[in-house]
């Protein structure tokens, strides 16, 4: 039986998460010969090859593109090797609910032509989703109200979203030119909106972002957000865009006084940061530092 829907998830060196990452997606309550998973390797070498084999799972795919292409490259992969009706998109270190798949393919049959977005629930370890994964309500990302609600291009997280295959091969699949961390999965969902495809919530799709991430690194990651962010409004030419992703007049003036008063900054990176609201800020800092294309 060919599958309804196929399961992509990129991956590099996380074998780790992957041991519970897997089984989960191998137990939904979707029949398993209605669904495929494709585990798209950007060059593992923990052992990841290893647990394929280990858990031979028989609709479980092991694809190695020939070049590293990174996360684009590897979820458009997944799409060239898709032969289900519709892409779930999720990723190694997610957790999924028995139903995930399921509820994103049923309210792709009652809504045709759209994409689905799921809520993804944060947890910094695996005991934390054990205590949470019966009533996630309770600790979820976001919460948008009733199901089918349609959201803006801005909701379309490659940790939680579905489309139908060929629309996603019709807009041309994830921007390959995305190269740093952030946006691509934005960019694909903006372009699906323009393309007609509306973006609905599904409350009932539930998976668990099992990724604890140091103060540092998510600084890091925001300025790579930045750079992406000028890359998506170079590519379109839309001020919507930079307006939706928090590039605006006062948040542009806020940074400029930041950045001319250096005593500013000392006191972001020594005192601010160990706040909540400090460190909020930090990383806003740190995103339009990207964004301006300089360092902190």
């Amino acid at each position: 039986m060919t599958p309804v829907i196929s399961v992509v998830i990129p991956t590099f060196n996380r074998r780790e998460t992957l041991e519970r990452v897997l089984p989960l997606l191998a137990k939904q309550t979707l029949p398993a010969n209605q669904y495929e998973l494709l585990l798209c390797d950007s060059g593992s070498t923990d052992g990841t090859a290893e647990l394929v084999a280990e858990l031979a799972l028989p609709n479980l795919r092991h694809i190695r593109p020939a070049e590293n292409r990174g996360r684009s490259g590897a979820r458009n992969a997944g799409i060239r090797e898709a032969t289900g009706e519709f892409v779930l998109f999720t990723d190694a270190d997610i957790l999924a609910s028995p139903n995930l798949l399921e509820e994103h393919l049923r309210l792709h049959r009652e809504r045709p032509h759209s994409a689905v977005v799921g809520l993804e629930v944060q947890v910094n370890t695996y005991e934390e989703y054990e205590q949470v994964r019966d009533n996630p309500y309770d600790k979820g990302r976001h919460l948008h109200g009733r199901n089918d609600k349609e959201m803006s291009w801005l909701f379309f997280l490659t940790g939680n979203a579905s489309a139908p295959r060929q629309a996603l091969l019709d807009v041309g699949g994830f921007d390959e030119n995305f190269t740093v961390y952030g946006h691509e999965d934005l960019e694909l969902g903006y372009r699906l909106q323009k393309a007609g495809y509306p973006i609905l919530y599904n409350a009932k799709a539930v998976n668990y972002h099992w990724h604890p991430v140091p103060f540092e690194e998510r600084c890091d990651k925001k300025w790579h957000s930045g750079v992406a962010t000028r890359r998506f409004y170079n590519k379109h030419q839309d001020r919507s865009v930079l307006l939706r992703l928090g590039v605006n007049p006062l948040t542009l003036g806020v940074h400029a006084l930041v950045c001319a008063v250096p005593s500013w900054r000392a006191t972001l990176r020594s005192k601010l940061w160990k706040t909540r609201w400090g460190q909020e800020f930090t990383r806003q800092y740190y995103y339009l530092c990207g964004y301006k294309d300089r360092q902190p």
